[in-house]
């Protein structure tokens, strides 16, 4: 209500889904009302300081018969959900007369994306000459304009995206607990892991920690490769086999309560690195450990990489490489980060896994990201990239995943320790 003074927000809810598929709202919708029921209508009048929503009237057959109790204009819902005044659908009406109208202008996210791809998918339709459809915000703008001609229509995106730029209290307990959940998914995964698996089955294992822990589903397709694959950074066919010798690069997150996470480990399929693979993993874990020593809170990234590469410089030259190959890797890892001018240390992660922008150019309390820099040899067509959920605080920052083992003795000890979940199911079975 700040920003929009005396204007006024609409928003319109996401639609029911065109199957038997279960109801996610739009991230922004949410992100304000907390409400999920579909084709619901928000108003924010920042004149009056009061919110209305707009909901489909009450379906005797939808709640008794099928879906079970849900939200209905009236009190009741009124006083579930905190908003003011909670009136029937067919009543909604823009009179905005000359005043700013803020709605947003982006495609809606509704789960496994992040907001450049539905816009992206949106720009494409449009300039397919057998398509050309409009975006669905696009035609709800004409709507407002017809019906308010002298309205001024502002795009209420960017003032939402500067509020979820800075998590609240509430958002960052979600995503600590959404964090918790995928790394539990990763540890089960690494406890099932053996030679001879497929991806897929490995993706299975997560996938059964998410559920168990109450997700709605994943936060985006499972990026999990073994061997060669390791290459790719968003690779999710997930239907190759582990060989005895493959390390996994496994990166999965669930979608929890409307908030992502992104975490990544990388393991051997047989739960022992060869002494190759130490030499890979551990100079890549040094250099990666370097740029998280050097997160501060209230610094630029920019001045955080520089001071990274200074450490990065000082590990290769005293780290007692002995393959060619893993040497040149490193390099030319720490050569990218001492030409990079970036603004940022990877993406942030919120209610889309490549959230928003952070609101300012330093590291500021409340702001979620994560680093996940990749090294790769192109002779062997093999990658490693770790990854984790970094919490920016008063007093520097936090890892949320850090309880996810990381280190070579960690994984190997997990892995040892016994098998996971398919082990019991086909005991189970047999």
């Amino acid at each position: 209500m700040a920003k929009i003074g005396d204007g006024i927000a609409i928003l319109q809810g996401t639609t029911e889904r065109p199957g038997e598929q279960p109801l996610r709202q739009a991230n922004q919708f949410f992100y304000l009302s907390g409400v999920v029921e579909p084709r619901a209508i928000l108003v924010i009048d920042g004149r009056s300081r009061k919110t209305t929503l707009f909901l489909q009237p009450y379906s005797e057959r939808r709640e008794k018969m099928m879906f079970g109790p849900g939200l209905s204009p009236g009190p009741d819902a009124a006083r579930a959900t905190g908003i003011d005044e909670v009136l029937p659908r067919e009543q909604f009406k823009v009179t905005a007369d000359s005043r700013r109208v803020f709605t947003p202008f982006r495609p809606e996210v509704l789960g496994e994306a992040s907001s450049a791809d539905p816009a992206t998918l949106a720009r494409n339709t449009k300039a397919d000459p057998w398509d050309g459809r409009s975006s669905r915000e696009e035609a709800f703008i004409a709507h407002i304009k017809e019906a308010a001609p002298e309205a001024t229509i502002e795009n209420l995106d960017p003032i939402l995206d500067e509020m979820r730029g800075t998590k609240s209290p509430p958002e960052i307990a979600i995503i600590r607990e959404a964090t918790r959940i995928t790394g539990l998914g990763i540890i089960e995964a690494m406890r099932d892991a053996k030679p001879g698996m497929y991806e897929y089955e490995l993706q299975a294992d997560a996938e059964f920690v998410f559920k168990k822990y109450g997700s709605y589903g994943p936060s985006y397709f499972a990026l999990i490769g073994t061997g060669q694959n390791t290459w790719y950074s968003h690779y999710h066919r997930d239907i190759a086999r582990n060989a005895d010798g493959d390390l996994v690069q496994f990166d999965y997150a669930p979608d929890y309560k409307n908030y992502s996470s992104d975490v990544t480990r990388v393991f051997p399929a047989n739960g022992k690195f060869t002494p190759k693979q130490r030499e890979f993993h551990g100079i890549y874990l040094k250099l990666y450990q370097a740029l998280m020593t050097s997160i501060e809170v209230h610094r630029k990234p920019s001045d955080v990489i520089q001071t990274a590469v200074k450490k990065m410089d000082a590990i290769t030259g005293s780290y007692p490489f002995t393959d060619d190959h893993i040497k040149a890797a490193a390099l030319q890892f720490v050569e990218r980060y001492r030409s990079s001018r970036a603004n940022s240390l990877g993406h942030t992660v919120g209610m889309e896994v490549h959230d928003v922008r952070n609101p300012t150019q330093t590291l500021e309390p409340g702001q979620i990201f994560t680093i996940e820099p990749a090294m790769q040899i192109p002779e062997e067509h093999v990658g490693i990239r770790l990854e984790d959920m970094l919490l920016i605080t008063e007093t520097g920052y936090e890892n949320l995943s850090a309880f996810v083992p990381i280190e070579i003795a960690d994984i190997e000890k997990m892995m040892a320790a016994h098998h996971g979940l398919s082990d019991a199911l086909w005991k189970d079975a047999k």
